[in-house]
Formats: C-alpha cells, structure tokens, sequence
C-alpha cells in the first residue's frame, strides 16, 4: 500500500474558492503544470517563492508514492512589454538593449534561473518545454479555434473572440469577473485597433518590420500570443484535462482566464482540476519592484551585496524563511524576519542532528506516531508548512528534554523519530544541512568530541581552569556544550 493511499490531501481550489479533497484524475498518477519565468532577466524573488511553494508540493506528492508528471515551461517568446496585447517582445527588447541575438538572452537568464533554483536545492520538473519549441503546436490550436469560430483573422494577426465564447461558455469564473463589467470598465476601441472587443486577446500576432522574432503561419509571418503557449504545452504533455495548474496570484488573471477560454473553445472541456495560485512576496512591507529601489535578487542575499540586509543568509536558510508562510499568504521579507528565521533554521537542523547520539531508554515519553500523523495532518491540510514547521519544534522540544535526561525515548521510537524528521525537513521542505552532512563537520565532529573528552578528564582532575577555558573558547567560535545526565552534547 502507498502512503498516498491513508493520507487524505484537501487543496484549496482558485476556481471554486473552496477547499475541496484531492483526488486525482488516474488513481496513482497525477498531471501538475505550472506557469515557469519569462527568461529576460534574472530570476525575481517573488517568482523563486511561487517556484518554491510548488517544488514542495510537488516533493509532498512524491514522498506519497503518487507518479508525478511536472511540467513548468520556459517562456522565450511572445510575452509583450508590460502584458499589453501590442508592443515589443519582453525578450526581444532586451536583445536590442544590449545587442545580442535574442537566444542569447534566453540562453544568459535562463542558465542564471537554473542556477539559483539549484541553489534553493529545487528538484528538477519531469519536463521543462519552451515556447519557442512548440510553435507548430499553437499555429495548430489556433487553426482548431478558429475553425470552431471562437478567433478571427485581421491584417496577419489572430484574436480570440471573448465576446462569442462567453455566449456559450463563462469566461471570468476563475478570476470572479463578469463579461459585462469588463466591458463596462473598458475603453472604446480607437479605429487603429483590429480586435472587436477590448476583451479579446491575441492568439497570433504579426511582426512588424522591426520585429527580431517571427514565425512563418498561414496568416503571415508572426509571433503567438503570451497566454497560447501554456494551453499548447500542458495539452501536449499532461491531455486535454489534468489534476493541477499553479502559478503565482497575478497570473490569475488574465492569463490563467485566457488558458481555460482557450482551452474550453478547442477542446470543448475545462483543462484543469485544481487551480491553485501562490502568492505574492513583499519586501520590508512594500512590494518589490526595481522603479523604487526595493527589490533584491536571490543572489544578493547569498552574498551580502546589498543595502537592505545586514549580512549574508544561506539559500537553505531562505527557503526555511519561505515555508515558515502558507504558500497562499503574502509573506513579507526583512532583515529582522531572516535573522529570527536563522536562529530557527539553526536550532531545527541542530537537533535533527543530534537524534543519532540521544541515549535510549526503556520507553518513551511521548507518542511518537500522533506526533507523526500530526505533521501528515499539517501538510494534508493544504500544504500547511506554518503548521508543519511547528509540529516539528514540538520534537525539537522533546529532542532536548531527552538530552537533558528529563525524557526518555526506546531505540524502536528513536528511529522512527530521526526517519520522519528526515522525510519532512530533507525530503518535503527540501531544507539542505550542507554542514550537518559534509566531511568537514565530520573532521569537526571528531575534533570537538576530543576536546569533550579531554574536558572530562580536566574536570576528573579537578583542572576546573582548562575545563572552563575549553568550553568558553568554543562559545566564542560559536559551538555550544550542554552538560546532561548522560554526559556532555554540543549544537552549533
């Protein structure tokens, strides 16, 4: 039996507006697609978060036993300056800008996106497939939908008829927008304009002269509409109808709309199961963007190069930041909120740690299995890190009462404990102990018990001075002894 099969997941559904129990598509089997970067610049904060909150899902499913197919697309074309429907290519502006081929854009930020994701320890998606790569692919959607008599064709440009598709269908009901209303809100159409309807949008767009990137189609040479690629690559690789679609809370509309109108004209049926949305990331209680100067990049909080933190923080630690906030919650970034987060990252990792070296007892002082369940319950909950996190410090707090010889725990509990910590904190979180786990901390392990034992027998010896000049020197460089019933432990 698979663990998936006595767990019971409920999610909340963006489409609904409910939370609703998962149960996929194929027993077993689940199709997850979920909006990547448009790869023009390096990768936003914000969207590493959005990324991150989905790579945990995806590793929660995993650990379940469900076969997970993860598609998380790279965009390398047609996404407009600012989301408008005309306008310059976000890619091809920034190839004019530093005069490069526009590949060489997409190859420079989309080498830089893969490096910082490593960096956050992100598994790798099952297929990351690119715009640019399923052109034949969207010419032949749109063919299906204009055929269907939901698009029209005007001067080499292609656009989809949200007017004609809402007779029939309701386009707004992810986002909880009426036609109407939109309509009402809108602007007049100036005769420049070839759309219809200010609602409608573009399915194919034609190059102008200038235009660097451009296709060959039957209506002319061009380039497709920003929101066609998601429909054309998760029909592709996960059917007509999968489990979940995820994406960031401003891709909710209109682009994740755009996707079921799409969707709903060509195949005639609704694409996705689940809508789920992350959501936004703000820095010092403002939101990021780089026209105020309050925005930093991944690599500058590795490094330090900043003026808005006071030091360095590890990719492990920011990411313990990041699951410490629901993924549907705005979560804000600070230095305090780092610094707190760190000396909770560093008190976790310690005392996964030091589960190998806890002495076992006869029994055990606290129902390891409830507190086990507790923490399938948190993330069953909708992927609760918040609460996961917390039930973890709940063994942390037992973890030292042992240490200390207040509790006791059986051999038996003891590995259940450090099998389940392992599997929530490495395997589910995705939290990377680098330094719990190298050679290096080995050779220091092997250093620090030394001088333990040389302590011991300084204190044996009644040598209180070099006793205490032992354990103060290695406070100062930031290692802990703790005295206990059992002899002497250290944390870092």
């Amino acid at each position: 039996m698979q663990l998936y099969q006595e767990q019971t997941i409920r999610v909340h559904n963006s489409l609904t507006g409910k939370k609703e129990t998962f149960v996929p598509i194929n027993e077993g089997h689940i199709g997850m697609y979920v909006c990547g970067p448009t790869v023009y610049s390096n990768v936003h904060l914000g969207n590493c978060r959005t990324f991150m909150s989905f790579d945990m899902i995806f590793r929660y499913f995993r650990h379940l036993g469900y076969k997970v197919r993860y598609v998380r697309n790279i965009t390398d074309a047609g996404h407009l300056v600012d989301d408008a429907e005309d306008g310059e290519d976000k890619i091809a502006k920034k190839a004019r800008l530093e005069q490069l081929e526009p590949m060489e854009v997409v190859q420079r930020y989309t080498v830089d996106f893969h490096n910082i994701l490593e960096k956050f320890n992100f598994l790798p998606p099952s297929i990351e497939p690119t715009a640019t790569g399923h052109i034949i692919e969207q010419i032949e959607i749109i063919k299906d939908i204009l055929e269907k008599g939901y698009a029209y064709e005007v001067n080499g440009s292609v656009y989809f008829d949200v007017v004609r598709f809402n007779e029939s269908n309701e386009y707004g009901k992810l986002s909880g927008r009426k036609l109407e209303d939109m309509i009402a809100n809108t602007r007049e159409l100036t005769a420049q304009d070839d759309k219809k309807s200010p609602q409608d949008f573009a399915l194919w767009k034609k190059a102008e002269p200038e235009h660097i990137m451009r296709w060959p189609s039957p209506w002319g040479d061009g380039f497709p509409g920003w929101h066609l690629e998601c429909t054309a690559m998760s029909t592709k690789y996960l059917g007509e109808t999968f489990d979940i679609h995820g994406g960031g809370m401003d891709l909710k509309f209109p682009h994740h709309e755009c996707e079921i109108a799409q969707a709903e004209a060509s195949n005639g049926k609704s694409p996705v199961k689940y809508w789920m949305h992350a959501n936004m990331l703000t820095l010092n209680g403002k939101k990021m963007a780089k026209s105020t100067g309050n925005s930093i990049l991944p690599g500058e909080i590795f490094s330090g190069e900043n003026d808005i933190l006071s030091k360095p923080f590890s990719p492990a630690m920011v990411r313990f930041f990041m699951m410490q906030a629901h993924y549907a919650s705005i979560l804000d970034i600070s230095n305090d909120a780092l610094l707190a987060s760190e000396k909770g990252f560093n008190k976790l990792m310690d005392s996964m740690n030091s589960i190998k070296l806890l002495p076992v007892g006869n029994k055990t002082d606290f129902d390891i299995e409830a507190w086990r369940q507790s923490c399938y319950d948190a993330m069953n909950d909708d992927f609760n890190t918040p609460i996961l996190i917390a039930k973890l410090f709940d063994a942390v707090k037992h973890i030292n009462l042992i240490k200390e010889g207040s509790e006791t725990i059986t051999q038996k509990d003891k590995e259940l404990l450090l099998e389940t910590m392992q599997n929530f904190v490495l395997d589910i979180l995705g939290l990377e102990d680098k330094q719990g786990s190298s050679v290096d901390s080995e050779k220091l392990s092997g250093v620090v018990e030394l001088l333990i034992q040389l302590r011991k027998e300084a204190r044996e010896n009644k040598d209180f001075t070099t006793s205490d000049k032992i354990r103060d020197q290695l406070a100062e460089l930031g290692i802990q002894l703790k005295d206990g019933k059992e002899g002497t432990t250290y944390s870092l």
